[in-house]
């Protein structure tokens, strides 16, 4: 296992579940943390109960196109490495095609597919100077399997995979490794406002996926998790 102590690491989706779980177990390790995170208010509970100063957080809006730059010069101000990009932002629409709105689909192609784009944007470049570095991005299942109802959704999944897969080629002379994981069926503020009878008591728990994440982190450097599955047994109501 590679130590945590010491790695710089950008946390985008803070405010989530899964990763202000991800951030408080990495911390815990040792590792030296940046937060992102839409919810201005949310990111800073989140970033004083972990104890972090007011220079190791910002509030952007991924979907906006100059965040991604205005991301990056506030964290290089601080650190002047990134060993890890974790991106665990997104937005779940899940809606019948007939009642699917177009807001509905650009909202989840500007959340779930151009805000990593920004992110690699403003990131990827200092990792190839680097010539190392590790980005783990969250498709979830509805990346690799779509579902009824998940147009908008598993449209912008597919696209994240499609983009990482196209820049895994530009970098393999590189030791930068890349991780998709294929998470489903977590319980956390994504079911909020799906309507679907799941049993939200047998998913996934978002320390659970927090561990997971964390556990990838620590992989050497010598192998790549290219990508990992992680669903519940079952959790759809009878």
């Amino acid at each position: 296992m590679e130590p945590l102590r010491g790695k710089n690491i950008l946390i985008a989706g803070a405010t989530g579940d899964i990763g202000f779980h991800t951030a408080r177990l990495l911390q815990g390790s040792g590792a030296q943390l940046f937060l992102t995170g839409r919810n201005a208010e949310l990111l800073q509970t989140n970033a004083q109960q972990l104890g972090l100063l007011g220079n190791q957080y910002l509030s952007v809006d991924l979907s906006m196109p100059e965040a991604g730059e205005k991301l990056a010069k506030a964290y290089f101000e601080l650190f002047p490495t990134i060993d890890i990009l974790i991106n665990a932002a997104g937005i779940g629409i899940i809606k019948p095609l007939e009642q699917l709105t177009e807001e509905d689909m650009l909202n989840s192609l500007q959340v779930n597919l151009l805000a990593p784009y920004r992110l690699l944007k403003a990131f990827l470049p200092a990792m190839k100077t680097a010539k190392k570095g590790l980005i783990i991005n969250i498709p979830g299942v509805l990346g690799k399997v779509p579902m009824a109802g998940a147009a908008a959704y598993s449209a912008s999944k597919y696209g994240l995979v499609g983009m990482m897969q196209s820049v895994r080629e530009e970098i393999k002379r590189t030791d930068i490794r890349i991780t998709n994981v294929f998470m489903g069926g977590v319980n956390s503020g994504f079911w909020d406002t799906i309507d679907l009878r799941v049993q939200r008591e047998k998913m996934i728990q978002p320390e659970e996926a927090a561990r997971t994440i964390w556990f990838l982190c620590q992989q050497p450097a010598s192998g790549v998790v290219s990508e990992l599955v992680l669903q519940p047994f079952n959790h759809q109501a009878i």
